[in-house]
């Protein structure tokens, strides 16, 4: 799995989690929901720091919460 598909993955379960809609997601963080949109259907190629770090507001979470998973933890090195 390559690290897009991952925070894709992360930012789609914790809005199942919080019970949040995307556009709500967007919303409550500040961050246009083109922008997010561009990050779940992986059409974005480097989501930047601040961005996600306006998202882990959205959710209440910090960058480290966002990124201590099994999944982030595994990833394979994307430099071939």
């Amino acid at each position: 799995m390559r690290t897009k598909e991952a925070i894709a993955n992360r930012i789609l379960r914790l809005c199942e989690e919080r019970n949040i809609a995307v556009n709500e997601l967007a919303s409550i963080s500040g961050v246009p929901p083109s922008t997010v949109y561009s990050i779940l259907n992986k059409k974005s190629k480097n989501p930047g720091a601040i961005t996600l770090k306006k998202l882990c507001d959205g959710f209440e979470i910090t960058l480290a919460e966002f990124f201590d998973t099994p999944e982030f933890n595994s990833l394979e090195q994307e430099i071939k």
